[in-house]
């Protein structure tokens, strides 16, 4: 009725009923970036944040958090993640942490929420750990770049 997977007729609230579905191969693929002051990349690139390495911490956090999705996202389904990589590079240009997510698995449905979380849990990561340094980074632009899988099959972002 609403277009939406997860309302029924009347409007509640449901879990999306997977249990017809086929068992795909799926990967999904998020990016964001956290902005920060020169000095703050400085720090980080040379290692020198008090609170320890960023980049490693913000790493094992994003990957962290993608296997946590579904204790954080209301109906969303447990999954079995076969594979989750979280890649943070530093790029002085833009005085940004950019940061890739991808998450794959073997199963009946897709691993977007997941991909999302983990690009968003690195984000809030590096912005925890250089606070003390810079209140006025900017975490910007998470969004889904690639979708593979399923019946809906691939999506890329433009």
């Amino acid at each position: 009725m609403s277009g939406f997977t997860h309302l029924d007729d009347e409007g509640n609230a449901v879990m999306v009923d997977v249990s017809d579905k086929q068992i795909t191969e799926r990967s999904a693929t998020a990016k964001g970036s956290v902005i920060m002051q020169p000095d703050t990349l400085a720090l980080i690139m040379q290692g020198d944040v008090k609170k320890g390495d960023v980049l490693s911490v913000a790493q094992l956090a994003g990957i962290m958090g993608a296997k946590k999705t579904p204790d954080l996202i209301p109906l969303c389904h447990p999954l079995n993640l076969s594979s989750v990589t979280v890649d943070l590079t530093c790029d002085p240009d833009r005085n940004a942490v950019d940061i890739t997510a991808t998450c794959k698995l073997s199963g009946k449905t897709g691993v977007e929420m997941e991909a999302l979380t983990a690009a968003s849990v690195a984000a809030l990561t590096v912005y925890d750990m250089c606070k003390a340094v810079d209140r006025g980074m900017r975490i910007t632009e998470i969004r889904l770049v690639h979708k593979a899988g399923g019946k809906s099959g691939t999506f890329e972002a433009k």
